[in-house]
């Protein structure tokens, strides 16, 4: 991913509220499956990481970008970007991007 193409997406993410949370528990399986399938839905995502989290916002996009297979876009605070293209009926096409 380019800097262009990432600066696109965080554009796209500014107004974007979090739709997952990691909590005190940390990233567990669910949370990877469940993150894993709103990634397939929505390509684009914001996750809040809570204050009693063992993960700093840093950490926590790491490893789900790992799991997940996804590329970072932006950690802000306590909260992070991800992005990875769907399967299936992509909607945003980072070469369509530039």
């Amino acid at each position: 991913m380019t800097s262009k193409q990432r600066a696109i997406l965080r554009g796209m993410a500014s107004t974007m509220d979090p739709v997952m949370q990691v909590g005190k528990e940390g990233i567990t399986d669910a949370v990877v499956k469940q993150c894993w399938d709103v990634l397939e839905a929505r390509e684009l995502i914001k996750i809040n990481v809570l204050k009693n989290a063992a993960y700093t916002a840093r950490e926590a996009c790491e490893e789900m970008c790992a799991k997940t297979h996804a590329e970072p876009v932006q950690v802000i605070g306590n909260r992070f970007v991800i992005y990875r293209r769907a399967r299936k009926d992509s909607k945003i096409r980072l070469e369509d991007l530039c």
